[in-house]
């Protein structure tokens, strides 16, 4: 049975959330620092297409098998994105998260405080290393979840907390499925490598 496929939401009726309401939507939040459930696999297709995947396979040349990472400029510091579910929610209004663009979503704390680069983490069978390679937001994600959002994700108050995300590099191969955990192996106490890596 074919996987899933997503498509750009076209509707316009979705209003996007304030400032105000992200920011007290934010303080609500809980993430897990050590531990969280894998809640997607998504491989980005061609003309914003998102496949939802039952089963994924993060390959160490090939990132997250059937993304278009593969068919890019395959920059190791940008292989796998990881982005916390929670906020991914909280920014689409409930809506469906993949089309947001990154490969995993789970509600674990991406903040430099709490991943930093060079972070070791399990991943289902998998294992990656957290990369120093910035996931900044760009006009499609403002598109999708409003300016308000985009400006909060780079706000100087809040960029600390990666809200847009992360960049993953995989160190070992393996397979992650939804329901699967991410967890933390080792902790780095600083950014290594080069982030344009």
């Amino acid at each position: 049975m074919a996987a899933p496929e997503v498509r750009e939401a076209t509707s316009a009726a979705r209003s996007h959330l304030t400032h105000e309401e992200l920011v007290a939507g934010m303080q609500a939040l809980s993430p897990s620092a050590d531990e969280a459930v894998v809640t997607r696999v998504v491989a980005r297709q061609p003309e914003e297409g998102r496949q939802l995947l039952a089963r994924g396979t993060l390959d160490v040349d090939e990132g997250l098998v059937g993304d278009k990472w593969a068919q890019g400029k395959r920059k190791r510091g940008e292989q796998v994105t990881l982005m916390r579910y929670d906020v991914a929610l909280l920014m689409t209004r409930g809506g469906e998260v993949a089309i947001l663009g990154d490969n995993l979503f789970a509600s674990i704390d991406t903040s430099e405080a709490n991943l930093p680069a060079g972070t070791l983490l399990a991943v289902g069978d998998a294992q990656c290393r957290v990369t120093p390679k910035p996931h900044n937001g760009c006009s499609k994600f403002s598109a999708r979840v409003g300016e308000a959002a985009w400006a909060l994700t780079s706000d100087p108050d809040w960029r600390a907390h990666r809200l847009r995300g992360i960049h993953l590099e995989v160190v070992e191969s393996g397979s992650v499925c939804p329901g699967d955990r991410i967890r933390v192996l080792a902790r780095s106490e600083h950014a290594a490598g080069d982030p344009e890596a």
